[in-house]
């Protein structure tokens, strides 16, 4: 099983470190050729804006609406951003794979920034784990399929559906990794690894 990362704008590098980490195949996604060799993706954080013209400038934006209607994905941040059905203050067209209203800069500006603790429940068991929120989005509305699996206070911070994991903060900034892993379990249940 090899789990790409997106890597045309944003903090690719630190979740491909990572997976690099944790023993797993992994690829540098730039291209469609490169997306084609791989059976999960995670879309990283950075800028939405951005990400979302690169993509389609380098004819990644339908392959990868493709991939995610079949295959798992992950998004952090940005990522989340680019998979919401609904951002309202986006202006682009999203991927529309993960139905979640979002709001972008929720939080504030760079300088609002921080890093708290966030409940998870991976696996039906509540864990505490390290939050960093840069700039981050907030999930204002989830559908009838998704799965809240986190919150920091009152805000949902972590969803799934089936094939899709979500969240507004970005744990490849910390030395945690049971997102990756538990993302790197869906992806093998999914595929049958």
């Amino acid at each position: 099983m090899r789990i790409g990362v997106l890597a045309v704008q944003g903090d690719y590098a630190k979740h491909h470190s990572m997976l690099l980490q944790m023993g797993l195949k992994t690829r540098l996604v730039r291209t469609d050729a490169d997306l084609a060799g791989c059976d999960a993706l995670i879309i990283p954080g950075g800028e939405s804006t951005t990400m979302t013209t690169v993509m389609q400038k380098h004819g990644l934006w339908q392959p990868v609406i493709e991939f995610g209607r079949q295959k798992p994905i992950m998004g952090t941040c940005a990522g989340l951003i680019l998979l919401a059905t609904e951002v309202p203050d986006h202006g682009l067209p999203t991927l529309g794979l993960l139905d979640v209203a979002v709001i972008r800069n929720a939080y504030g500006r760079q300088v609002d920034s921080f890093v708290d603790q966030v409940t998870l429940d991976l696996n039906g068991k509540l864990n505490k784990y390290t939050g960093v929120f840069i700039r981050a989005p907030k999930i204002s509305r989830s559908g009838a399929n998704v799965k809240i699996l986190g919150y920091h206070q009152q805000d949902i911070v972590m969803v799934e559906t089936e094939h899709i994991l979500a969240c507004t903060f970005h744990p490849e900034l910390t030395e945690d990794d049971a997102i990756h892993r538990y993302f790197h379990t869906k992806t093998s249940k999914l595929i049958g690894c």
